[in-house]
Protein backbone atom coordinates (compact mmCIF):
# COMPACT_ATOMS: atom_id res chain seq x y z
CA UNK A 1 0.00 0.00 0.00
CA UNK A 2 2.89 2.67 0.61
CA UNK A 3 4.21 1.99 -2.72
CA UNK A 4 0.65 2.52 -4.25
CA UNK A 5 0.23 5.85 -2.25
CA UNK A 6 3.74 7.36 -3.23
CA UNK A 7 2.73 6.74 -7.09
CA UNK A 8 -0.71 8.40 -6.31
CA UNK A 9 1.56 11.61 -4.29
CA UNK A 10 4.26 11.73 -7.05
CA UNK A 11 1.20 12.12 -9.44
CA UNK A 12 -0.27 14.81 -7.57
CA UNK A 13 2.31 17.03 -6.97
CA UNK A 14 3.33 16.72 -10.56
CA UNK A 15 -0.14 17.80 -11.25
CA UNK A 16 -0.06 21.07 -9.05
CA UNK A 17 3.89 22.01 -10.36
CA UNK A 18 2.17 21.77 -13.33
CA UNK A 19 -0.87 23.33 -12.90
CA UNK A 20 1.12 26.48 -11.27
CA UNK A 21 3.48 26.31 -13.99
CA UNK A 22 0.86 26.72 -16.78
CA UNK A 23 -0.85 29.62 -15.14
CA UNK A 24 2.48 31.67 -14.28
CA UNK A 25 3.22 31.37 -18.14
CA UNK A 26 -0.51 33.07 -18.73
CA UNK A 27 -0.49 35.55 -16.20
CA UNK A 28 -3.41 34.42 -14.47
CA UNK A 29 -1.75 32.56 -11.31
CA UNK A 30 -0.79 36.18 -10.05
CA UNK A 31 -4.24 37.38 -9.88
CA UNK A 32 -5.44 35.89 -6.38
CA UNK A 33 -6.23 32.11 -5.56
CA UNK A 34 -6.85 31.01 -9.35
CA UNK A 35 -9.58 28.64 -9.25
CA UNK A 36 -7.80 25.90 -10.90
CA UNK A 37 -5.10 26.07 -8.87
CA UNK A 38 -7.44 26.36 -5.51
CA UNK A 39 -9.17 22.88 -7.06
CA UNK A 40 -5.89 20.78 -7.62
CA UNK A 41 -4.87 21.64 -4.07
CA UNK A 42 -8.15 20.92 -2.51
CA UNK A 43 -7.93 17.51 -4.50
CA UNK A 44 -4.54 17.04 -3.17
CA UNK A 45 -5.40 17.92 -0.02
CA UNK A 46 -7.78 15.41 0.77
CA UNK A 47 -5.25 12.47 -0.89
CA UNK A 48 -3.17 13.75 1.90
CA UNK A 49 -5.51 13.56 4.10
CA UNK A 50 -6.20 9.92 3.43
CA UNK A 51 -2.53 9.45 3.59
CA UNK A 52 -2.46 10.68 7.01
CA UNK A 53 -5.27 8.99 8.37
CA UNK A 54 -3.53 5.29 6.99
CA UNK A 55 0.25 5.41 7.43
CA UNK A 56 0.35 8.94 9.54
CA UNK A 57 3.55 10.89 8.36
CA UNK A 58 4.33 9.72 4.95
CA UNK A 59 8.14 9.67 5.31
CA UNK A 60 11.54 9.14 3.36
CA UNK A 61 11.76 5.46 5.12
CA UNK A 62 8.21 4.86 4.11
CA UNK A 63 7.36 6.08 0.14
CA UNK A 64 10.81 6.86 -0.30
CA UNK A 65 12.62 10.60 -1.47
CA UNK A 66 9.65 11.44 -4.33
CA UNK A 67 7.13 9.91 -2.42
CA UNK A 68 8.44 12.05 0.75
CA UNK A 69 8.87 15.48 -1.18
CA UNK A 70 5.48 14.52 -2.76
CA UNK A 71 3.93 14.97 0.22
CA UNK A 72 5.66 17.83 1.81
CA UNK A 73 4.73 19.95 -1.70
CA UNK A 74 0.84 18.86 -1.46
CA UNK A 75 0.96 19.91 2.69
CA UNK A 76 2.99 22.96 1.95
CA UNK A 77 0.44 23.93 -0.99
CA UNK A 78 -2.97 22.72 1.35
CA UNK A 79 -3.12 26.71 1.96
CA UNK A 80 -7.05 25.83 2.71
CA UNK A 81 -7.25 23.27 4.72
CA UNK A 82 -6.20 24.89 7.96
CA UNK A 83 -6.54 21.58 10.31
CA UNK A 84 -4.71 19.36 7.55
CA UNK A 85 -1.80 21.99 7.43
CA UNK A 86 -1.66 21.88 11.76
CA UNK A 87 -1.61 18.26 11.79
CA UNK A 88 0.63 17.86 9.15
CA UNK A 89 3.13 19.86 10.77
CA UNK A 90 2.66 18.36 14.49
CA UNK A 91 3.26 14.82 12.48
CA UNK A 92 6.45 15.80 11.05
CA UNK A 93 7.76 17.36 14.38
CA UNK A 94 6.90 13.88 15.89
CA UNK A 95 9.42 12.03 13.45
CA UNK A 96 12.46 14.54 12.62
CA UNK A 97 14.10 12.77 15.70
CA UNK A 98 13.49 9.30 13.62
CA UNK A 99 14.76 11.26 10.45
CA UNK A 100 11.26 11.02 8.76
CA UNK A 101 10.52 14.55 8.07
CA UNK A 102 13.41 17.39 8.48
CA UNK A 103 13.89 20.47 10.16
CA UNK A 104 13.54 22.49 7.15
CA UNK A 105 10.52 21.46 5.61
CA UNK A 106 8.94 21.97 9.64
CA UNK A 107 10.48 25.52 8.99
CA UNK A 108 8.63 26.52 5.87
CA UNK A 109 5.25 25.14 7.35
CA UNK A 110 5.36 26.60 10.23
CA UNK A 111 6.00 30.15 8.90
CA UNK A 112 3.20 29.35 6.50
CA UNK A 113 0.47 28.60 9.51
CA UNK A 114 1.63 31.77 11.14
CA UNK A 115 1.06 34.44 8.34
CA UNK A 116 -2.11 32.50 7.55
CA UNK A 117 -3.25 32.95 11.10
CA UNK A 118 -1.74 36.34 11.57
CA UNK A 119 1.25 35.99 13.71
CA UNK A 120 5.21 36.87 12.47
CA UNK A 121 6.61 34.13 11.72
CA UNK A 122 10.00 32.58 12.84
CA UNK A 123 12.18 32.10 9.88
CA UNK A 124 11.33 34.31 7.34
CA UNK A 125 10.42 32.23 4.90
CA UNK A 126 7.28 33.27 3.48
CA UNK A 127 7.23 36.50 1.73
CA UNK A 128 4.81 39.25 0.24
CA UNK A 129 4.57 42.49 -1.63
CA UNK A 130 5.51 45.47 0.43
CA UNK A 131 5.02 49.29 0.35
CA UNK A 132 7.18 49.47 -2.05
CA UNK A 133 6.31 47.26 -4.86
CA UNK A 134 8.95 45.00 -3.66
CA UNK A 135 8.82 41.11 -2.55
CA UNK A 136 9.67 41.14 1.07
CA UNK A 137 9.38 38.68 4.15
CA UNK A 138 5.71 38.75 5.74
CA UNK A 139 6.45 39.73 9.16
CA UNK A 140 8.97 38.26 11.35
CA UNK A 141 9.45 38.22 15.00
CA UNK A 142 12.16 38.73 16.61
CA UNK A 143 14.45 40.23 13.58
CA UNK A 144 17.98 40.70 15.44
CA UNK A 145 18.26 36.77 15.77
CA UNK A 146 16.61 35.81 12.30
CA UNK A 147 19.66 34.89 10.58
CA UNK A 148 20.99 32.67 13.58
CA UNK A 149 17.20 31.00 13.56
CA UNK A 150 17.27 30.83 9.80
CA UNK A 151 21.33 29.00 10.40
CA UNK A 152 19.77 26.53 12.21
CA UNK A 153 17.53 24.85 9.99
CA UNK A 154 19.59 24.83 7.02
CA UNK A 155 19.00 28.32 5.69
CA UNK A 156 20.65 30.91 4.28
CA UNK A 157 21.00 34.78 5.27
CA UNK A 158 18.06 36.53 5.36
CA UNK A 159 19.28 38.82 2.69
CA UNK A 160 20.07 35.87 0.12
CA UNK A 161 16.56 34.97 -0.24
CA UNK A 162 15.46 38.34 -0.67
CA UNK A 163 17.64 38.15 -3.61
CA UNK A 164 16.43 35.18 -4.83
CA UNK A 165 12.44 35.60 -4.52
CA UNK A 166 12.93 38.88 -6.38
CA UNK A 167 15.04 36.94 -9.26
CA UNK A 168 12.32 34.49 -9.32
CA UNK A 169 9.43 37.00 -9.38
CA UNK A 170 10.92 38.73 -12.33
CA UNK A 171 11.58 35.83 -13.91
CA UNK A 172 8.31 34.28 -14.10
CA UNK A 173 6.68 37.86 -14.78
CA UNK A 174 5.21 38.31 -11.56
CA UNK A 175 4.17 42.00 -10.38
CA UNK A 176 3.37 43.91 -7.45
CA UNK A 177 -0.35 43.90 -7.33
CA UNK A 178 -1.96 47.31 -8.52
CA UNK A 179 -3.98 47.95 -5.32
CA UNK A 180 -2.00 46.54 -2.76
CA UNK A 181 -4.75 47.77 -0.02
CA UNK A 182 -7.28 45.63 -1.78
CA UNK A 183 -5.08 42.86 -2.43
CA UNK A 184 -4.61 42.40 1.16
CA UNK A 185 -8.48 43.15 2.46
CA UNK A 186 -9.05 40.17 -0.40
CA UNK A 187 -6.73 37.72 1.52
CA UNK A 188 -8.03 38.39 5.24
CA UNK A 189 -11.15 37.55 4.28
CA UNK A 190 -9.62 33.94 2.13
CA UNK A 191 -8.15 33.82 5.33
CA UNK A 192 -10.93 34.30 7.62
CA UNK A 193 -13.44 32.18 4.74
CA UNK A 194 -10.48 29.00 4.90
CA UNK A 195 -10.67 29.15 9.08
CA UNK A 196 -7.51 30.39 9.46
CA UNK A 197 -8.64 33.37 11.53
CA UNK A 198 -11.83 34.04 13.73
Amino acid sequence: MSEDWAIALVAAARRDIETRTRLAASGELFKGYHAEMEAVHDENAALLARVFDDIGWPGRQVLGDDGARAAFLILQHAIGHPALQRRGLALMLEVIPQGQANALDAAYLSDRIAIHEGREQAFGTQFDWDANGQLSPAPVREEATLDERRASVGLPPIADSIAEMRASAAAEGEQAPADLAQRRADYEAWARKAGWRA
